[in-house]
């Protein structure tokens, strides 16, 4: 039984002779105690004193350690470890979370990123060919077209146009191999194996560029400048760049290599507003086409080389312009030709030995584009008509225009102009004349001079004859008398030339003509008054016929413009007209009454060849036939105007002189029809007039429309029209006039002041 013991109590001595016999430890003795919760020991300790608590911390347990030695040094450790195990693990995971993260958006943004410019590139392709598309397949019909060229009628180039370059176009076998050689060397020396861009090529070019600081090569194959220079543009962009060669396989596709290089050879620029390789060669070698070769197909190496280094820079480079920059290109494009086997070493020695020679670069003999200017103004005006176009649009619109000039005959007219003009300038103060040659079968323009001194810097370009506005005079009185006569009049009906004066309206002061004469001629018939182009019976048989008919039929008959007032003075030619609408009106009469539009164009062709357009004469019947037959019959009358012209004017075609016709020697006399006209105050004089093949309109005068000085029509227009008209004839059959219709009948009949014998409309 456990006794109470308390804590920290010594324990209970042992007593000595309780030791067994046998030496043996004896047994403790424990006095008894009672159980330390029961109520008697709670009782007997009542009265106990407690012991003095010793100083220091008690322990109820017993102070023994219960852990083994060293266990607190290795708690501590661990416990050490432990913290820098969790600092590692915290600092492991401040790491991922600032690290691992942003990385991951990285990640996640390049991808962003690439998937956008993958998108952007796709969509901007899509785009390109979605702008460009359709001009691919139509690449041939959208490249720069040839300079628009206008020939005469006897196949004679007079006029190219220019304004914005001149191209020739050729085909590839008409073109110098050498040419082609020394482009593909310089320009695309992979040009035969590349699908139309070659990206060796661009980085070297971009190598390039960057190692001088400046842009030095383009690195563009000939396919890409083919494109740029005819679809998207040459601006120096990326965005340009990139749509080349986007496109470019595109057009490899389409088109051989043979194709490409035909168009490339073509429409490159060389520089001195030439394009392609025939005029090139024109321009820089002054090589002209033969019958059996083109300029561009007689180029040799060093010709062709020189001329492949120009277009990489046009002006830089230009012979010209800059000898030694163009000389030491020309040497790196044969350098090129040689490496890549084009040309032996010698042919490349033989080429720089050539190009050193003093006329190795020489200027092309210029054309001629004066030779016929306003009847190519007329043309280009017409031809803009025709195509419903500006007349700036047929600049490079790849035309071939023939036309119906006969440059010959013109050029003829111009010297018998200036020699007339020359003989009247300095006594009547007459400086210009305009002419015009109508064929009135057809309506085509064979001559049409503005006037003589084209190249006259101060008004050699005004075209009088189809620009200016001039008073006809008594030219117009054939209009008045062909709408009587389509009335029924007669020409042998008699008017009485006398006093007359006319009360005009709308408060205008009276009005009185007067004959050129002076004088009055009393009753004479309308074909004597015609003739001799008398104003007063012209004037009343306008009376009678009334201004707006008369005016009508002259309208009609291709007097579709004037200035002026129609009125009783248009009979004396008050209405300022143009002179190739009076020719073509005389060219009415002359057609029987059928009027056929005049025409300076034949047909239209395109650079190769087909054709666009063929102009067909739209007649149209404006006058009846016994009309047009009685106008012939009277202004072909040469005895009826011999009293105010001669027998011997110049308005008969006689082959000899004036004074030989006067002395019985006329020689054999074409038929003609025609009549003169003077204007007020001699500003303008003209004679009109036809035969069975062709209509000629002549006008005379002053450029600044002062007055001649005593001019009539047979002295001024009237020897010009002349010479002109057997010229026009030159080589034709004479013949007479057509009979008349069968609705005409001759007879003769009495009337006031006058019997006569003339041409009657059969009722």
């Amino acid at each position: 039984m456990q006794t109470d013991q308390h804590v920290g109590a010594n324990p209970p001595e042992e007593d000595p002779g309780l030791q067994g016999a046998d030496g043996a430890q004896p047994r403790r003795r424990i006095p008894a105690s009672l159980p330390p919760h029961s109520q008697a020991a709670i009782a007997q300790r009542m009265n106990d004193v407690p012991p003095r608590s010793t100083p220091g911390v008690f322990y109820t347990g017993s102070h023994q350690s219960i852990h083994p030695s060293g266990w607190r040094t290795r708690r501590h450790i661990k416990r050490k470890n432990l913290r820098q195990t969790l600092h590692t693990i915290s600092l492991s995971e401040r790491i991922g979370t600032g690290t691992l993260l942003p990385m991951a958006a990285s990640v996640f943004s390049t991808f962003l990123i690439m998937v956008l410019i993958f998108v952007t590139v796709v969509s901007f392709i899509n785009a390109t060919h979605e702008r460009f598309g359709d001009k691919i397949t139509t690449f041939e019909d959208i490249l720069p077209k040839d300079s628009t060229r206008i020939y005469d009628a006897h196949g004679k180039q007079i006029f190219q146009m220019m304004d914005q370059g001149k191209q020739t176009s050729e085909p590839l076998s008409k073109i110098s191999p050498h040419l082609a050689h020394a482009e593909i060397a310089i320009e695309d020396q992979n040009f035969y194996k590349n699908p139309g861009y070659d990206i060796t090529g661009i980085l070297r070019a971009a190598i390039a560029d960057m190692t001088s600081n400046k842009v030095v090569s383009g690195g563009s194959t000939i396919t890409q400048q083919l494109i740029k220079n005819s679809i998207v543009g040459n601006q120096a962009t990326m965005l340009r760049k990139l749509q080349e060669v986007i496109l470019a396989p595109d057009i490899s596709r389409y088109y051989t290599k043979e194709q490409i290089l035909q168009m490339y050879l073509n429409t490159t620029y060389y520089g001195e507003r030439s394009y392609g390789a025939e005029e090139a060669a024109h321009t820089y070698f002054g090589l002209m086409d033969t019958p059996t070769q083109t300029a561009a197909q007689q180029l040799d190496i060093a010709q062709s080389a020189m001329l492949a280094g120009i277009p990489s820079s046009p002006i830089a480079r230009d012979p010209f312009l800059h000898p030694k920059a163009a000389s030491t290109r020309m040497q790196e494009v044969l350098q090129q030709m040689y490496n890549q086997g084009y040309i032996t070493a010698q042919e490349r020695a033989d080429a720089v030995t050539e190009s050193l020679k003093p006329d190795f670069i020489k200027h092309g003999t210029p054309l001629n584009n004066r030779a016929a200017p306003h009847f190519v103004n007329y043309t280009l005006r017409e031809l803009a008509s025709d195509l419903h176009v500006k007349i700036s649009d047929l600049s490079r619109a790849g035309l071939v225009v023939t036309t119906t000039l006969d440059l010959n005959l013109q050029n003829k007219v111009l010297k018998v102009a200036q020699k007339h003009i020359a003989e009247m300038a300095r006594q009547h103060n007459m400086s210009n004349a305009a002419v015009v040659v109508l064929d009135q079968h057809t309506g085509a323009i064979r001559t049409l001079l503005g006037n003589i001194d084209p190249n006259n810097p101060k008004y050699g370009d005004f075209d009088v004859a189809s620009q200016g506005y001039r008073q006809p005079g008594s030219s117009f009185k054939p209009y008045i008398y062909a709408t009587a006569f389509d009335e029924g009049i007669s020409p042998g009906e008699t008017v009485e030339d006398g006093p007359l004066t006319i009360q005009m309206c709308c408060g205008l002061p009276s009005y009185s003509p007067h004959n050129y004469d002076q004088r009055y001629h009393g009753w004479v018939s309308y074909r004597y008054a015609l003739q001799n182009s008398f104003n007063i019976p012209a004037v009343k048989l306008l009376l009678r016929t009334g201004v707006d008919k008369a005016l009508n039929i002259a309208q009609g008959m291709g007097l579709s413009t004037y200035e002026g007032v129609p009125n009783y003075t248009m009979v004396l030619g008050s209405l300022a007209i143009h002179l190739i609408d009076n020719t073509s009106g005389y060219a009415t009469f002359a057609n029987g009454g059928i009027r056929v539009p005049p025409h300076a164009i034949n047909t239209i062709k395109d650079q190769n060849g087909k054709l666009i357009l063929q102009i067909k004469s739209h007649p149209a019947r404006v006058l009846r036939k016994e009309t047009a037959f009685m106008i012939t019959d009277v202004l072909s009358d040469n005895d009826s105007r011999i009293y105010e012209f001669g027998k011997c004017s110049s308005l008969v075609l006689y082959e000899t002189t004036m004074n030989q016709c006067y002395a019985g020697h006329p020689g054999p006399i074409r038929p003609s029809a025609a009549k003169t006209g003077t204007s007020n105050d001699f500003r303008d004089n003209w004679t009109m007039g036809y035969t069975t093949d062709v209509t000629v309109g002549v006008w005379a005068g002053n450029n600044d429309n002062s007055p001649m000085i005593d001019v009539t029509g047979v002295d001024g227009a009237g020897p010009i029209w002349h010479d002109t008209m057997l010229l026009a004839e030159q080589g034709q059959p004479i013949q007479p006039f057509p009979g008349p219709p069968d609705t005409l009948i001759k007879k003769t009949q009495t009337y006031p002041g006058k019997t006569t014998t003339d041409w009657h409309l059969i009722k």
